[in-house]
């Protein structure tokens, strides 16, 4: 397109000045149209080849002027191709090509007997305005190569931000399913075990297992459809079941008991309103750990779940006297890999393992709390203890559950 529209506006823009000439020149013959119709269907090789095109553009356009024709929008076809060579980096090439075409079109013009180059028809001021004029179209040029690359840049910038997003909201949500379904999916399995195992001798016992499933696969559809709805985008309601933090610790305790664990929970220091995305990543790793207690401790096993709310850190860990652990299993698990990245992603620490010097396995997750994040109805406080000191605590900020 753009080539059709340079050649129209050079030959109809020459046609003009041909008709109302008011200097000695030559007027438009045959080759004289050649000419300026040859430059426009240069540019059509300026993309694949735009450095060739360049050349051959100057080639017309100074054989056009040095005939001696006369002066109409002729440079038209000179300044698309220069951007366009500059345009497709070829920067060091177009400045040669530009700079060999402009000497020879004052040189070969100053020395022929023909064409407005002869000395006394074109003095030096000409050639120099002609230069400016060549010097700002390639300014132009590469201004315009600049902003291109820039808003190139720019474009390439956003589309790596959004993939990064999209990786890390998938990662989000794979966490979310593996935390919800992994842990509710556990208990549904033993208890279902237990109520097939008391089906017949103890019947009311394999009830309360049969009614601790149906809570639990309820539980586990609601989170399931919530974290669905955010994949979909659907605008909803407000959720019906408080939203996943500290404040239901009791309840993912009591879900651990129903499934034959017994579970011990210690709360020391005085708790504090918790920024969302700790609160959430805090009842997930305690969710996970209790399901991994679950699934891999062993019958009979008793765990020990402490939350330690501090003045720069919330600390958090669940411990169990089992024979198992999750990196016993031949296929591993996501459940610790989940863990972790919530731990550093908030850029906190954590550690899983077998306890020291003891059976079991334990999962402790340090998470840094805000600087303003200090302890709500609270005075001054000692710092300066350490986390197990903490866990000691003093009758009037601990509590601790069977």
């Amino acid at each position: 397109m753009i080539p059709l529209v340079v050649g129209f506006i050079q030959v109809m823009g020459s046609t003009g000045a041909d008709a109302n000439m008011r200097y000695q020149a030559r007027h438009l013959d045959a080759l004289a149209y050649a000419l300026l119709v040859a430059g426009p269907v240069a540019l059509l090789a300026r993309r694949r080849l735009p450095v060739a095109a360049l050349a051959v553009v100057f080639a017309v356009t100074d054989c056009y002027i040095l005939l001696g024709h006369v002066l109409g929008p002729v440079f038209l076809s000179m300044v698309v191709a220069i951007v366009a060579a500059i345009g497709a980096g070829r920067r060091v090439a177009a400045w040669i090509v530009t700079g060999t075409g402009f000497a020879v079109l004052n040189g070969v013009g100053a020395l022929t007997p023909f064409g407005p180059f002869r000395l006394r028809a074109w003095p030096a001021t000409h050639a120099l305005v002609m230069l400016i004029w060549l010097l700002l179209v390639l300014t132009g040029a590469e201004l315009v190569r600049i902003r291109s690359e820039r808003a190139a840049e720019a474009r390439r910038t956003r589309a790596e931000e959004e993939r990064r997003r999209a990786s890390e909201e998938r990662l989000r949500i794979a966490r979310e399913l593996h935390d919800v379904l992994a842990h509710n999916i556990s208990m549904i399995n033993v208890q279902a075990g237990v109520a097939l195992h008391l089906m017949d001798e103890r019947p009311e016992q394999a009830r309360t297992a049969l009614a601790a499933i149906k809570e639990a696969s309820k539980e586990a559809l609601t989170e399931v459809r919530s974290v669905l709805g955010v994949l979909r985008q659907v605008d909803e309601d407000a959720p019906r079941t408080p939203t996943a933090g500290l404040g239901r610790l009791d309840d993912l305790v009591s879900r651990a008991r129903a499934a034959g664990i017994t579970v011990r929970t210690r709360v020391t220091g005085r708790p504090y309103p918790l920024p969302a995305g700790i609160d959430l990543a805090a009842f997930r790793i305690l969710q996970e750990g209790l399901t991994n207690v679950t699934r891999h401790a062993g019958p009979g096993v008793t765990a020990t779940v402490r939350v330690a709310y501090g003045a720069g850190e919330l600390l958090l860990e669940v411990e169990d006297d089992g024979r198992g652990a999750p990196g016993d299993l031949p296929g591993g698990g996501d459940g610790i890999p989940g863990m972790r990245e919530r731990v550093t992603a908030l850029g906190g620490e954590m550690t899983a393992g077998p306890r020291p010097g003891a059976v079991g396995f334990r999962v402790r997750a340090t998470l840094p709390m805000p600087v303003d994040g200090t302890p709500v109805g609270t005075g001054a406080r000692d710092d300066a203890r350490t986390p197990d000191d903490q866990h000691a605590g003093t009758p009037a900020l601990d509590k601790e559950h069977d």
